[in-house]
């Protein structure tokens, strides 16, 4: 279980700036329903004095996502479009009082966002949109070379778990590994070339895993996927898909009674692979609180079954 600071608690529970922008000269959309992250950044600059005047946001994901977006508009909102081009993940992060490291894909989420919004409003083209030959890294979550690049260098990434964390590359079917951790090495020698890396430090082909960093301190934990707790803490390896199957229903039953005594429930639809499809119904239909109850469910999952997972609602699927 994560724990969270109380400010993207706050954050997450009475998000600012969330909707629709109508009169929005400035839009930016990065993820997908389908990868279980998206976000729409809208922007609103004075054309006279290129201020933000005004920013929202809609977002479909887990509280992290919904926090740091709602942070992200907070800290555009009254900066010039310059200024806000030099806000980085980081910032969001550091804004919300830190992110655990396996939620800092979301900060970086809302940096892509960002990115593209200004582009939108500066009529300008982002190359890595058009995905050419070679450029897309992971198919599962459609990272590209780019984001890839922007997340290593600006928050000196030595490792693939850390891509893994800050962009969520290569966290599905893994096929991508490799990829990865050439592009890895490729901007680790770059940033020590460029001096802002030290040898000792990059990334290597063929280097042996480096142990995972440490997350920061963080003050006041408190916990925003109760759900979570349901599942159990043993993590079983070499399951058959049926082992799989059954270990995932056993998970899904201990949390609809938590999701019927709102008025709501789940049920198992599919399971390929890695991805589980699961259908909502009662008031878990169309609840703004959805998107955190799929994370919940998520998390929960993954505890039990030992191994990363993909969690999709049926609706989301079939629109996918």
């Amino acid at each position: 279980m994560w724990n969270y600071t109380d400010k993207v608690k706050e954050y997450f529970f009475d998000p600012r700036n969330a909707g629709v922008l109508e009169d929005a000269n400035g839009v930016g959309e990065v993820g997908s329903i389908s990868c279980g992250d998206a976000l729409r950044l809208m922007i609103k600059v004075d054309d006279s004095t290129g201020l933000i005047t005004d920013a929202k946001f809609q977002t479909f994901g887990c509280g992290s996502a919904i926090a740091s977006s709602s942070a992200l508009t907070e800290l555009i909102i009254g900066k010039t479009v310059d200024e806000a081009r030099a806000v980085t993940n980081q910032d969001i992060a550091d804004f919300l009082g830190g992110l655990p490291p396996e939620k800092m894909h979301c900060s970086v989420m809302g940096h892509e966002a960002l990115i593209a919004a200004i582009a939108n409003y500066k009529g300008e083209e982002l190359a890595e949109d058009d995905h050419e030959e070679g450029a897309l890294l992971c198919k599962c979550f459609g990272i590209d070379e780019g984001m890839v690049e922007r997340a290593v260098k600006g928050n000196k990434l030595t490792t693939l778990e850390q891509v893994t964390a800050y962009t969520k590359a290569g966290g599905s079917c893994k096929t991508c590994h490799e990829k990865i951790e050439e592009a890895l090495a490729t901007f680790n020698a770059q940033m020590v070339e460029e001096g802002t890396l030290s040898a000792a430090e990059a990334f290597t082909l063929g280097d042996v895993p480096k142990p995972a960093p440490k997350p920061a301190t963080i003050s006041g934990p408190v916990q925003i996927s109760p759900l979570a707790e349901q599942a159990t803490k043993a993590k079983p390896a070499g399951l058959t898909n049926l082992q799989k199957i059954t270990l995932i229903q056993q998970a899904i039953e201990d949390i609809r009674p938590q999701l019927q005594r709102d008025g709501g429930d789940i049920s198992l639809v599919d399971v390929d692979g890695d991805t589980v499809v699961v259908q909502l119904s009662g008031t878990c239909v169309g609840c703004q609180m959805s998107a955190v109850t799929i994370q919940g469910v998520q998390a929960a999952l993954m505890e039990k079954v030992g191994r990363p997972l993909r969690v999709i609602p049926h609706t989301a699927m079939a629109s996918a």
